[in-house]
């Protein structure tokens, strides 16, 4: 007795799909043949996992990089602010004062 058979649909663009249909020529054997010894045979490299971890530690430290030059440049604009407001005080108190 056969198993069912059932149909899966795969878009490609007609480029792929005339080298997908001259690959199997050239194997001779069909295309469903193929394209499912194809995906069976694929396996996700382990070091794409690893390469994505690695992405992942540097958009976050980016991230923290960015925050921190965020804090530093509102403590520079805060201690900008205050360096003008005592200036400005000393330059009152010496207008007072005559000077």
């Amino acid at each position: 007795m056969t198993a069912a058979v059932e149909r899966i649909v795969v878009q490609a663009t007609a480029q792929d799909k005339q080298a997908i249909t001259e690959k199997a020529r050239k194997l001779d054997m069909p295309v469903s043949e193929l394209m499912r010894r194809g995906a069976f045979a694929y396996q996700a490299d382990d070091h794409q996992a690893e390469l994505a971890m690695l992405a992942d530690a540097a958009k976050a430290a980016a991230d923290r990089a960015g925050a921190a030059i965020d804090d530093a440049l509102a403590f520079i604009e805060a201690s900008n602010q205050r360096i003008a407001a005592m200036e400005s005080k000393a330059a009152k108190a010496t207008a007072k004062r005559g000077g």
